[in-house]
């Protein structure tokens, strides 16, 4: 497998190590242990893992789908946990069902282990035929006079461009329904979602624009712990694959308060911002509306050096609002200043932001 880098798919389902028999399986160098020595050492050699998980997958089987690329897992079927209810209530005395424990709802949507939740076996492979389809697997290969026809052979999206016009607000405040703008410019309108129901704050999925594959990162809220982690595996998945990335920002920053920081914001968000820092990828960024504090940085600002960086017209970008900044004054006590908001606002304008080459160009 090392030697001939073959893709991976594995199908689980798995009790872990044969217990009465531990001194056959568990402690030598080729036991069990060495499943997961292969596995870190194939993904740092950059060889896919795709994981579908059919059934309950104990201990050690739940190591597998926790240390692949991807995972599926097959809801009300599929179980992923260290131990499992038995154990649980032998160890902690805990009285706990197998799909609370470790099903594929909660995995999917609470712990992020899983990537997608399948309804069936049948979807399940539905999916890794499609985890494969994204693979953009050999990366590196050179282009061919094959994949120049199929970058022109591309399916317009399925509405036009034109209602983007209705879409974009002037009301910042106003989430912007960022999944409509993805279906008006990739081909098709088709777009494979990653995590879609982990860490909703963020939407990340590939997609294809003129025929060329990409990875899009885009706000839909506020970036919390869960939307950071899941996009910096996402990016760290497309600059393995070698697949460019399109980030839509438009983001008032990452979460703050008692609770966001001891979920480790602090860190998960600089995950992120890492993530996007070493994406030796090309990067592409569209404004089309807020950029404010450190959600510029972890939607890739002009500071992470993407190719390009458009604004739409609505777009702002700031440390943060006039509002915002003149009410921070306010409470450290010191005096605003009566045209400071208007200032800041001034500043946070697309207009202002082009013409000092912060932006590639203004989008109109």
């Amino acid at each position: 497998m090392l030697r001939y880098l073959y893709r991976c798919i594995y199908l689980v389902d798995s009790g872990g190590a044969n217990l009465p028999h531990q001194s056959d399986v568990f402690p030598d160098k080729d036991h069990f242990g060495r499943i997961f020595f292969n596995q870190a050492r194939m993904s740092s050699q950059g060889i896919p893992q795709i994981s579908v998980v059919m059934g309950p997958c104990t201990a050690g089987g739940a190591y597998v789908p926790a240390m692949s690329d991807e995972s599926i897992i097959v809801q009300e079927q599929g179980h992923i946990f260290l131990a499992g209810p038995p154990l649980v209530k032998a160890a902690t005395g805990e009285v706990v069902s197998p799909e609370d424990l470790g099903g594929g709802k909660m995995h999917s949507s609470v712990s992020g282990v899983t990537d997608y939740l399948a309804v069936d076996d049948a979807h399940a492979i539905v999916l890794a035929r499609r985890c494969v389809s994204n693979l953009n697997w050999p990366t590196g290969k050179s282009t061919s006079v094959a994949d120049l026809k199929a970058s022109q052979d591309f399916a317009e999206p399925l509405y036009p461009a034109e209602e983007l016009l209705g879409i974009a607000s002037t009301n910042l405040r106003k989430p912007l329904p960022i999944r409509e703008v993805i279906a008006r410019i990739v081909d098709g309108s088709a777009f494979s979602e990653f995590k879609r129901d982990y860490g909703t704050t963020l939407v990340t999925g590939f997609a294809n624009i003129y025929g060329h594959r990409v990875g899009i990162v885009a706000n839909d809220g506020i970036l919390f712990s869960s939307s950071s982690l899941k996009g910096a595996h996402f990016i760290e998945l497309c600059s393995q694959r070698g697949i460019p990335l399109v980030f839509l920002q438009n983001i008032s920053g990452f979460m703050v308060g008692k609770d966001a920081e001891r979920e480790g914001i602090a860190k998960n968000g600089a995950k992120l911002v890492t993530a996007v820092a070493c994406a030796d990828v090309p990067k592409f960024t569209v404004v089309v509306g807020g950029s404010y504090g450190a959600g510029n940085y972890g939607m890739c600002g002009r500071a992470y050096s993407p190719r390009f960086l458009w604004m739409w017209p609505n777009a702002r970008i700031g440390v943060m609002g006039g509002e915002q900044l003149a009410s921070v004054m306010e409470t450290v006590g010191q005096k605003v200043d009566p045209e400071l908001k208007a200032r800041i606002d001034r500043e946070s304008d697309a207009v202002f932001s082009s013409a000092r080459l912060w932006v590639s160009f203004q989008q109109s």
